[in-house]
């Protein structure tokens, strides 16, 4: 669980975000949670699309689905079993000071190599670091990534 400060009116010092890679049995998917601070990902998706969009406003909804879905596309590529797999945009939710984007794979059998290349809001901060969490059949391993690294791989 990454753990978030509050910095009310004030940046925050780090650039750190996390992503969980969860194997779901029951539906042979991978499910992927994405954790940013909410004006990071602002500031990451407006610089990207030359935009200005907003969280907490429900008038950029539609706006901001669109640009996520093809931002998480172009940041996150998920690998297993040496097979490629196309990862869909489910959808996000603001939590305070921080957004959720969910995302969900194709279905793949019994993962056993798992790669990942992770690289959100690289376009934006040149000491961004992402922890990325790997969970399949309850083994849960952790790696961070610090830009520009943005290559990872487990083995379960």
């Amino acid at each position: 669980m990454l753990v978030f400060f509050s910095f009310t009116g004030a940046k925050h010092p780090y650039h750190v975000g996390s992503v969980e890679i969860n194997y779901n049995q029951k539906s042979k998917t991978f499910e992927v949670t994405g954790r940013f601070f909410l004006d990071d990902l602002e500031n990451g998706l407006n610089t990207k699309y030359g935009k200005s969009l907003h969280f907490n406003d429900p008038k950029f909804k539609a706006q901001l689905n669109e640009s996520l879905k093809n931002y998480a596309a172009e940041y996150f590529k998920l690998k297993a079993n040496n097979k490629f797999l196309n990862v869909n945009y489910v959808g996000y939710e603001e939590d305070h000071e921080s957004v959720n984007i969910y995302l969900e794979s194709e279905k793949i059998e019994a993962p056993k190599k798992v790669e990942a290349a992770v690289s959100f809001l690289y376009n934006l901060f040149d000491d961004q670091i992402n922890i990325v969490h790997i969970i399949v059949n309850g083994e849960r391993k952790s790696e961070k990534l610090t830009y520009p690294n943005r290559y990872l791989f487990q083995q379960f």
